[in-house]
């Protein structure tokens, strides 16, 4: 079911230096490794075991009987003493269904029940083998006693010693006075030491009474009762907790885990934070054969409103939470549908309470969706929306829901590379804002229908294409204004027609560069596209946005998403590109590509809808005035260079050949090492007021300018060295700072990150109201235990890309 935890069972003291508890188990002779069945790897090491050997189990030395409750044996001498008692002398070996005895000397009383051993002893079964200085076993259960005892259980790679070990009759093994680690032979790293130890290897936990966990043979927590796995199936059970401590405050959380069954778990959290209160977080997840699904969330009552100077004060006495609600189906195989709810209390709960790292979400999603896929139509119905977490939240700036929203889609072809498509979508939009509050053309809910259907024919060989197509855009509103007195009209209608066509060739040659052959290929291509200009000047905007330009825009007609714009267009577009093809792979070596468009109208569409009105001259306008009369769009070079199985580049350049200026740059440089060793190294360009998407609020108000590096060197199997750094050159200051070390050794795992970064406060335009967060986050892994600290790996490997972050 996804993540696997490593439970335990926490109920009492954690403490640094702590002696309570049972004395230490006694002091045993170590014995050499090859005893312990040790195996040191050789010219067959695996290239990434992280152990410097392994426990193999040998084979028995006397053959399985056809009765497994008979006891067969073996022995160099043997004879009776008195009362009727055997006597078996020499190399001894008695064997009973899988357990195995070994011993130089055993005596069997005259009721053949049970057997005596002295040792030096062996006592082996399916995956384990105790080593002792004298044994009493049943010769009629799998009843044994092991006294002075080592043993090993090979398959979980745990050691441990016992003042006595024994194997009761229902297959459990309990031992007095002992201590385990997966650490290897010579390596004590970490154990548990404990007073009575239960070993259940068919349900695969361990529990343990007045157990003190060693680090270095130092105490440091303690358990009056723990309870852990031993393999990995997942039990119920105290996880490890999480401990955040600063100057003036405490944050502790300790989850519980709980499975429920092989297809339902659930994790409680119990948080207190000194400064808040107790939080009660939780997850439940379920898994069936075509369904699956998670619900999380926390609740704090009352909060105490955090420090004194700090602005969560303002939610001192009110309740705090969150959930979200996550499921996933099919009815068939066609048929699919997604559940999500997401709400908190308010928008600062994740900045207040929030995730590792502090990239807690943006946003509370909510939809229900319900998908249909067939060979001609996809249907789908759905509702949705989202809650947007910020505080204050502006009524203008709640988002508009789906409530719902109905489209089908289909796409027919005919032989000779005619096809139709068809399109449409009907919704509601609606969202839960004060009506008065925002301005009067951004208050209007209602209905919404849209209408693609389109036609076209596409002519596709080997050496070049062509696209003739005609798509006939058709959109009605049903509007509410509410009770706001209005002159517009709440009945709209548009129809506008989008005509295109795209047309390139392709001129291939044969290629020898660096004793390899290439083909390389010439690749001219042309756009045409013609949109009407239409007024939409009372139209809603529920959820269009002016797009970015960019290569992909070259061969668009369309200058919005969403269907509440469309742009007036007048326009071609040309471009050369040229490849480098392996000749005996195909695989794409190196691509580049140069375009441009030229406009033969302006632009007179934009987010206002007026198609007799431009932007104003005045400065503020400027350059949205520029970018709608250009003749031309920027030249656009884009190259992909696979320079070899390791590295490669990509770079982008948007160039205004009028202005003379750089509008958009990119360069990228990647290194990806079979070994794990990765390297990112980018510079980022853009003019300011470039991408017109968005609110005012979100869009860079200063040109940006950024370089970035990202690396991760995996220095062996057992070290990974992580950084990151982030730099905005515009403003001379770091945005990301981030530096690592993960350590992921045979019997323990180590995560040591620090992190400095600037929250931006969803404020993109200014940088005035940013603040500067930092932290340092640990995690100790203790392998057949489980781990203290929270898992940050997703963040690492969004954060450097393509690097995957160790499992430990």
């Amino acid at each position: 079911m996804g993540k696997r935890h490593a439970g335990t069972a926490l109920a009492g003291l954690i403490s640094s230096g702590l002696t309570i508890g049972a004395p230490l188990a006694m002091a045993l002779e170590p014995l050499p490794a090859w005893q312990l069945d040790w195996h040191p790897w050789g010219s067959d090491r695996p290239d990434e075991a992280l152990c410097r050997g392994v426990y193999v189990m040998p084979a028995y030395r006397l053959p399985a009987t056809e009765d497994p409750g008979r006891v067969s044996a073996e022995a160099d001498s043997a004879y009776y003493g008195e009362d009727g008692e055997t006597i078996l002398n020499g190399e001894v070996i008695l064997r009973r269904g899988d357990s195995q005895l070994e011993s130089p000397k055993v005596r069997m009383p005259s009721g053949r029940e049970h057997a005596e051993a002295e040792g030096p002893l062996a006592l082996r079964d399916l995956n384990l083998l105790v080593r002792g200085e004298a044994a009493e076993v049943s010769l009629n259960s799998d009843a044994a006693r092991v006294d002075s005892a080592h043993y090993v259980i090979h398959d979980q790679h745990l050691r441990g010693d016992a003042v006595q070990l024994s194997r009761l009759e229902d297959g459990r093994y309990r031992l007095i006075s002992s201590n385990f680690t997966t650490c290897d032979p010579g390596d004590s790293l970490w154990r548990l030491a404990t007073r009575d130890l239960i070993l259940d290897r068919e349900s695969g936990f361990g529990t343990a009474r007045h157990a003190r966990l060693e680090v270095g043979r130092v105490p440091v927590f303690y358990w009056p009762w723990v309870r852990f796995p031993i393999d990995d199936r997942r039990h119920t059970g105290f996880l490890w907790p999480a401990l955040g401590l600063s100057s003036d405050s405490l944050d502790y959380a300790q989850p519980f885990y709980w499975n429920i069954a092989p297809n339902h778990d659930a994790t409680i959290t119990p948080r207190w934070i000194t400064e808040h209160g107790l939080l009660l977080g939780g997850e439940y997840r379920y898994l069936f054969p075509t369904d699956a699904g998670q619900i999380e969330g926390a609740y704090l009552s009352n909060d105490d409103g955090g420090a004194s100077d700090d602005e969560t004060r303002r939610f001192e006495g009110e309740d705090r939470w969150y959930v979200d609600y996550m499921h996933s189906g099919s009815f068939d195989a066609r048929t699919r549908y997604n559940l999500r709810y997401g709400a908190a209390s308010d928008g600062r709960y994740f900045d207040d309470f929030g995730s590792a790292f502090g990239e807690g979400p943006s946003n509370m999603p909510r939809l229900a969706l319900l998908n249909y896929r067939g060979d001609t139509w996809n249907l789908q119905a759905r509702a949705q929306g989202y809650q947007r977490l910020e505080h204050p939240l502006r009524d203008r700036d709640k988002p508009f829901y789906r409530l719902p929203s109905l489209s089908a889609a289909a796409r027919w072809s005919q032989p000779g590379g005619l096809y139709q498509q068809w399109r449409s979508d009907v919704t509601y939009f609606w969202r839960d804002v004060d009506r008065t509050r925002v301005p009067l053309r951004e208050s209007a809910t209602g209905t919404r229908l849209h209408l693609s259907p389109a036609t076209g024919w596409r002519f596709d060989e080997s050496w070049g294409h062509l696209e003739p197509r005609v798509e006939w855009l058709y959109t009605a509103y049903d509007l509410d204004y509410g009770e706001r007195e209005t002159e517009r009209s709440t009945s709209l209608q548009r129809a506008v027609p989008v005509a295109s066509i795209d047309g390139g060739l392709i001129f291939e040659r044969e290629l020898e560069l660096g004793g390899r052959d290439y083909r390389q290929t010439l690749e001219p291509r042309l756009n045409y596209a013609y949109v009407p200009a239409r007024d939409q000047s009372e139209f809603p905007d529920f959820d269009s946005d002016e797009r970015a330009f960019s290569w992909n825009q070259l061969w668009s007609p369309y200058r919005f998403t969403g269907s509440d714009r469309i742009g007036d267009l007048n326009r071609i577009s040309y471009a050369v590109s040229s490849r480098f093809l392996e000749d005996g792979s195909g695989r794409d070596r190196f691509m580049l590509g140069v375009g441009q468009a030229y406009y033969f109208d302006d632009r007179s569409i934009d987010m206002a809808g007026d198609p007799d009105t431009l932007p104003s001259p005045r400065a503020d306008d400027g350059e949205r005035l520029y970018q709608a009369i250009r003749d031309r769009s920027p030249w656009v070079t884009r190259l992909d260079w696979r320079i070899n199985d390791r590295w490669s580049t990509r770079y982008e350049w948007l160039y205004d050949d009028h202005r003379s200026r750089t509008e958009r740059s990119s360069v990228g440089v990647a290194y990806r090492d079979p070994r794990g060793h990765v390297l990112n190294l980018a510079y980022r360009w853009q003019l300011e007021g470039f991408d017109p998407s968005g609110e005012d609020k979100d869009r860079l108000g200063y040109d940006r300018e950024e370089y970035e590096l990202s690396f991760a060197y995996k220095v062996n199997p057992r070290i990974d060295v992580i950084g990151r750094y982030l730099h905005d050159h515009t403003n001379r200051r770091s945005l990301d700072q981030m530096a690592g070390v993960q350590w992921n050794d045979c019997c323990y795992g180590l995560q040591l990150v620090w992190r400095e970064w600037i929250e931006d406060n969803d404020t993109a335009n200014t940088i005035e109201d940013d603040t500067t967060e930092r932290g340092i986050f640990l995690r100790f892994v203790f392998k057949g235990l489980g781990g203290v600290g929270g898992n940050a790996a997703g963040y690492f490997e969004t954060a450097i890309p393509g690097y995957r972050a160790t499992e430990f």
